[in-house]
């Protein structure tokens, strides 16, 4: 170490032990890699060659940025670190795929009151294999190690992308069309949204992480800490399917919100639709939830997904074989509703979010036992 590392290391910050952190991830990273990366890990900027998009007539840029929010918590009071990794990936990527992007490049931030080499290296290897499995080159990050803001354990992750769609088939409101399907893509649990509720929850009822639960058949951080699921791959084999070109209208990622907001935002003003609770069972884990808060189902939909993580806004026609091509691909789809641009009283429904004029939407009936 050399004596102006050593006068930093004094101060808390521990150079060393991020080098060691970049060599642990390095090859996690560079599977990630195809011939369009141009460099390797450790420069100042990420390169990614962009000839490929002289192929596309008008191609358009898709960028999005997150965090995985206080789902990290959690992950910290377990000491699992591998997991949270997909959970950035996901809310990022999936984010892109809605307009109909495919992603390319990514980087990634994680702050830290101190550099664990291990630790880093288990984060950035889940967001790796999650780059991995949804074609996103990981181009770049950076680790900061920040003594006296963060305690020695704590950190949190935040990423960004970039992804590219032709502009005539960017997909959103602009398409939906009256009488289109709305079909719902299950979710693998919680994803990433309404912790602060799950952390109140628990807190208020004098709930350990570590302690096991029946209901769920693990422990309460692990059925927590079960990542996102990633839909960007499936979608986007489904959206190239020629057979089903232009049958899928619209998608909607459902975050922070809720159900009924975010199909909202993809809904043209003027439309609406109501969704049947009864087409599905909310998984396990919100169900025991909701029971451990006193809260109802229905109570929490603007805070949990409750198994619902996509939507996809399809032809009518068409609805059946996108259902069936979606199945194929090992995800669980239903029928969740349907478009109408009839008149009718609006009162009760959400109708746009964050900052989005939508169409109206709300949930109707009970949910399956």
């Amino acid at each position: 170490m050399s004596e102006n590392a050593s006068i930093y290391a004094q101060s808390g910050v521990d150079t060393a032990a991020g080098d060691l952190a970049v060599e642990l991830m390095k090859s996690a990273v560079a599977r990630t890699h195809g011939p369009e990366v141009v460099g390797g890990v450790g420069g100042f900027a990420g390169l990614f060659d962009a000839s490929a998009l002289k192929e596309y007539r008008r191609p358009l840029l898709a960028s999005a940025t997150d965090g995985v929010g206080t789902k990290v918590a959690i992950a910290q009071a377990m000491d699992i670190h591998d997991t949270i990794g997909q959970d950035l990936v996901a809310m990022i990527v999936d984010d892109i795929v809605v307009v109909g992007a495919k992603p390319l490049a990514m980087t990634d931030y994680i702050a830290c009151g101190k550099v664990v080499p291990q630790r880093i290296a288990d984060i950035v290897r889940g967001i790796a294999q999650a780059c991995e499995a949804t074609g996103t080159a990981l181009v770049g990050g950076e680790t900061a190690e920040h003594p006296g803001l963060l305690g020695v354990d704590d950190y949190d992750v935040a990423g960004a992308a970039v992804g590219v769609v032709e502009a005539d088939r960017v997909l959103g409101p602009e398409r939906v069309a009256d009488g289109d399907v709305i079909l719902a893509l299950g979710a693998s649990g919680l994803h990433s949204n309404g912790f602060s509720l799950v952390r109140h929850i628990l807190a208020e009822r004098g709930v350990s992480y570590t302690d096991r639960s029946a209901e769920l058949g693990a422990s309460y951080g692990e059925a927590l800490l079960v990542p996102t699921a990633l839909y960007t791959s499936p979608l986007l084999r489904v959206l190239d399917d020629p057979a089903l070109d232009g049958a899928v209208h619209a998608l909607s990622h459902v975050t922070g919100g809720g159900i009924a907001a975010n199909l909202a935002r993809v809904l043209p003003v003027g439309t609406w639709t109501e969704l049947d609770r009864g087409a599905w069972s909310p998984l396990p884990v919100f169900r025991h939830l909701a029971d451990l808060g006193g809260h109802t189902l229905e109570s929490v939909e603007g805070a949990w997904n409750l198994g619902v993580g996509m939507f996809a806004v399809v032809d009518a026609a068409s609805a059946q074989h996108v259902a069936a091509a979606l199945t194929a691909e090992g995800l669980d789809v239903w029928v969740a509703g349907e478009v109408s641009a009839s008149t009718r009283d609006l009162d009760g429904f959400e109708q746009g979010a964050k900052g989005v004029q939508g169409g109206a939407v709300r949930l109707v009936g009970s949910y399956a036992a």
